[in-house]
């Protein structure tokens, strides 16, 4: 069950200048609740986290704007959209965990717990006809494993993975940059009505926010951060797939690229990507459910894909292996937890990885397999 926060309030909290997504969950955690906020003083609201003066003048001279809430909501009611808050059970679990996740999501359609298998599929606008088929094939059999297909509705690769998801009868969401009520490319609105009835349509965007640039990074954090993983199918340096990819490393996500043809502008982001070492190399299914074995594993019946138990342990491993879990933790935790010294503890969590019992991430973090 949601907490009961009133909509009316959080929304006008979040349309106080300068707020933002941080300084509104600081406010919250820190008063309990947004009608405790709003009755706070300005002296009240500086001893919450980042709140400076000036933010907390800002707050405590706001009175809400009728107009301005009644006026998001109609226009919410008239698209079929809804809220969905922080708080809410609904909320994208992987998302929530993110540095700087939305209060606030503006919402056409469900999440479903299902949602929680999702993997990002981005890439170029204008693919050629191998990064569409590759993009629907891919797509198609990870839908048809439960995986759900999150991408950002733009032209090109996005639309792919949305349509093929669709069509193989599973869940995709799509994340815009721009409001429920704006949605682009304008060809896409029927898209988007499909993609309401087997998924979820996503902004963070107040309503009648137009199309502008600067949204993207932002909506492009969500894309990653809803996501196990993100399958980067053809981008050039500068594509918006490659920002994606920027925060997809930063959220500690898995990084998947196809290889493209040389010399292709559409292949140098996603080669480059390989060559550094900071995508695996995707030649097929298999090569993402590898890497996302643990994250997965309850859609990897035996039928679908067997998985081998670790193959027997010292004491010693036992000892290491036993701290771990599906969640990454970084190598002093596991040091810590075992009551083993870190260099003994790192010389069996990389033994452990030669068996294939863990993975090792980014920033020395481990995990069972």
């Amino acid at each position: 069950m949601a907490v009961p926060f009133d909509i009316r309030d959080l929304l006008h909290l979040a349309s106080i200048p300068k707020v933002g997504n941080h300084r509104l969950r600081s406010l919250i955690a820190h008063f309990r609740h947004p009608r405790a906020v709003m009755a706070a003083s300005a002296r009240e609201l500086c001893g919450a986290e980042h709140i400076d003066r000036k933010i907390a003048l800002a707050v405590a001279h706001a009175k809400p704007d009728q107009r301005f809430i009644d006026d998001q909501l109609s226009r919410l009611n008239r698209v079929n959209g809804r809220i969905v808050t922080l708080w809410d059970e609904e909320y994208p679990s992987l998302l929530k965990r993110i540095y700087d996740p939305p209060v606030l999501l503006f919402v056409r359609g469900r999440f479903r717990p299902q949602d929680h298998y999702a993997l990002g599929v981005v890439g170029t606008r204008h693919p050629s006809a191998y990064g569409r088929t590759v993009t629907e094939r891919f797509t198609a059999e990870l839908v048809r494993l439960g995986v759900t297909a999150v991408s950002g509705l733009a032209r090109g690769i996005d639309t792919a993975a949305h349509a093929s998801a669709l069509s193989a009868g599973g869940r995709t969401v799509a994340v815009i940059g721009s409001a429920l009520d704006a949605v682009y490319p304008p060809e896409n609105r029927k898209l988007c009505d499909r993609i309401e009835e087997q998924g979820a349509v996503v902004s963070e965007f107040f309503m009648g926010t137009k199309l502008d640039p600067g949204n993207f990074p932002r909506r492009n954090r969500i894309i990653s951060g809803m996501s196990h993983g993100l399958l980067i199918v053809e981008s050039d340096f500068n594509g918006g797939a490659m920002i994606t990819a920027s925060t997809a490393l930063d959220q500690n996500r898995e990084l998947f690229a196809v290889p493209g043809n040389l010399g292709e502008k559409t292949s140098n982001g996603t080669n480059t990507l390989i060559k550094r070492g900071q995508a695996k190399l995707v030649q097929s299914v298999d090569d993402i459910l590898d890497e996302l074995r643990s994250a997965f594993r309850p859609l990897l019946s035996e039928s679908r894909r067997p998985l081998s138990p670790p193959p027997p342990l010292t004491l010693f491993e036992e000892r290491v292996y036993s701290v771990l879990s599906a969640e990454p933790m970084h190598v002093d935790g596991i040091s810590e937890a075992s009551g083993m010294p870190p260099a003994d503890t790192l010389v069996h969590l990389l033994t452990l990885e030669f068996k294939g019992a863990v993975k090792q991430m980014a920033g020395k973090m481990f995990l069972r397999v």
